[in-house]
């Protein structure tokens, strides 16, 4: 895997983009922009299934209006996001905070289709409710951790400490990080 990101890294639209002036704060921005909006709108949702606020607005009407923001933001930020990756794809694919985040983003899309596919499935009984069933809470405080934790791996993302270069080229973490073997110099005389 490591050589097909090795390849990817070369590539001349890889370089032109990471190396870009203008175009790479612009794709960080954008991603940490639409990262609020997915999030933020998330967050808004999952509060009122937790029954912490808007507690007299139907859950299906918060549905009704901040889905499309919500969806909106999702396909913004995979596009951006994949963007990112591919200007630098050693430098994720080598990180372990990204290969967390990847964990943590798998494990909110998994919660997100038992929530929409189970447990939204009798949202009429309880639409109104002021504090929804077990289950909807559940989910909601799931979708509430996985992503405040996507947000931090992702900005931890920057930090150096656990890059290949920094790690004992023996140790569990070079191993977990798919580090490349350190090559010697033949020093013979």
């Amino acid at each position: 895997m490591r050589d097909f990101f090795l390849w990817m890294n070369e590539t001349p639209w890889s370089v032109a983009l990471r190396e870009s002036f203008y175009v790479w704060p612009i794709l960080e921005a954008s991603h940490v922009m639409t990262l609020m909006l997915f999030v933020g709108t998330i967050i808004m949702v999952d509060l009122r299934m937790l029954g912490l606020v808007y507690r007299n607005v139907p859950l299906s009407e918060m549905d009704r209006r901040i889905l499309p923001l919500t969806v909106a933001g999702f396909i913004l930020l995979v596009i951006t996001g994949l963007l990112l990756f591919y200007a630098k794809p050693l430098v994720y694919y080598h990180s372990l905070f990204f290969r967390l985040k990847i964990l943590l983003i798998v494990a909110a899309m998994i919660n997100i289709l038992v929530y929409h596919f189970r447990i939204q499935k009798d949202m009429a009984a309880w639409d109104s409710d002021p504090k929804p069933p077990r289950s909807a809470r559940i989910s909601a405080a799931i979708s509430l951790s996985a992503w405040v934790f996507v947000v931090i791996t992702g900005r931890m993302i920057a930090y150096d400490w656990y890059n290949c270069e920094k790690l004992d080229p023996n140790g569990v973490m070079s191993a977990l990080a798919d580090c490349p073997p350190i090559e010697f110099a033949d020093v013979t005389e």
